[in-house]
C-alpha cells in the first residue's frame, strides 16, 4: 500500500526548501557585491555603533545575571563532590567556552535581528530600495554588506564584555558567601585556561554574527504586504536567526573541539 504525505506537509517542505534556496541566492548576491565594490564607511561605522555599544547595557546585564547563577549554582554542585577549589577555574571556562557566546548572540539576535528587519523591511515596502537600484546604487553594497559586516566584527568585542562582566558578577556572588579577592580568583580560574579556550569562542561568534546580520537583512528584503508584512518578517527575522544560532552552536562545538584539540 503506498502512503502518500498530507498536502498540508508537502506545502511545509516545499516553502522550507524554497526558503534555503533564495537565502542561498542572496548569500551569494552579497558575497559578490561584498567582493568587487568598495565599503560604505560611513554606513559601516554607523551600523558597528548601532550594533555594537547600543546592545552594550543588555548585553552586560545578560552576561552579569549569568554569572551569578553560575556562581551560586555550581557552587553547590561543587562542594557535593568536594571540588570547591575549582569553582573559580569552572565559572571561567564555562562563561568563556559557551555561556557568553550563545547568550551574546541570543541577545544580540533579538534587538539587531529585528531592528534590521524592520528597517529593510520598511523601506521595501515603501520602494526606497527600488529607488536605489534606479539610481544605480547597488542596495546589497550600501545596506546588506555594512549591516552583516557590523554584526561580524561586533558581536565578538559583545561577548568579550559579556564575559567580562560575568567573570566579575560570579566572583562578586561567591565573595558574598566566602570572602576571596578577585586577584586570587581570577589568578586560580585563568590557570586552567589555554589559549585555544579564547580562540573557539572568536570563531564561533563570527559565524553567529554573519547569521544574524545575514537573516535580517534577507527577511527585511522579502517584506511585503505593508505595515503587517513589515511586522510578520520582523518577527521570523528573529524567530530564525535565533534558531539558526542555536542549531550552528552545535554543530561548531564539536567542530572546533576536533579543530583546535
Amino acid at each position: 500500500m503506498q502512503t502518500t504525505l498530507p498536502i498540508s506537509l508537502k506545502s511545509g517542505a516545499i516553502q522550507i526548501l524554497e526558503w534555503f534556496g533564495e537565502f542561498g541566492i542572496f548569500c551569494s548576491r552579497m558575497f559578490r557585491a561584498g567582493l568587487s565594490s568598495k565599503y560604505q564607511i560611513k554606513e559601516l561605522i554607523r551600523q558597528m555603533d548601532e550594533v555594537g555599544s547600543k546592545s552594550l547595557p543588555v548585553v552586560a546585564l545578560a552576561g552579569a545575571a549569568i554569572g551569578v547563577v553560575m556562581s551560586m549554582q555550581l557552587r553547590d554542585s561543587l562542594i557535593r563532590f568536594g571540588a570547591k577549589s575549582m569553582l573559580p577555574a569552572v565559572i571561567i571556562l564555562s562563561i568563556l567556552k559557551e555561556t557568553a557566546p550563545i547568550i551574546t548572540a541570543l541577545v544580540v539576535s533579538g534587538r539587531v535581528a529585528a531592528g534590521i528587519g524592520a528597517e529593510l523591511g520598511s523601506m521595501k515596502v515603501t520602494e526606497q530600495i527600488d529607488a536605489l537600484e534606479a539610481s544605480a546604487v547597488d542596495p546589497f553594497r550600501f545596506l546588506v554588506i555594512t549591516r552583516v559586516v557590523a554584526c561580524v566584527l561586533m558581536i565578538p568585542l559583545l561577548t568579550l564584555f559579556a564575559a567580562c562582566f560575568g567573570i566579575l558578577a560570579g566572583w562578586f556572588a561567591n565573595n558574598l558567601v566566602e570572602p576571596l579577592s578577585i586577584r586570587l580568583f581570577l589568578v586560580d580560574g585563568f590557570k586552567q585556561v589555554e589559549y585555544s579556550d579564547f580562540l573557539a569562542p572568536v570563531l564561533k561568534t563570527c559565524v553567529f554574527g554573519f547569521i544574524v546580520g545575514a537573516i535580517g537583512c534577507f527577511q527585511g528584503m522579502k517584506a511585503k504586504g505593508g505595515a503587517e508584512g513589515v511586522g510578520r518578517y520582523t518577527t521570523s527575522a528573529v524567530v530564525l536567526s535565533a534558531l539558526f544560532v542555536i542549531l550552528a552552536d552545535v554543530v561548531l562545538v564539536r567542530l572546533l573541539i576536533i579543530l583546535c584539540d
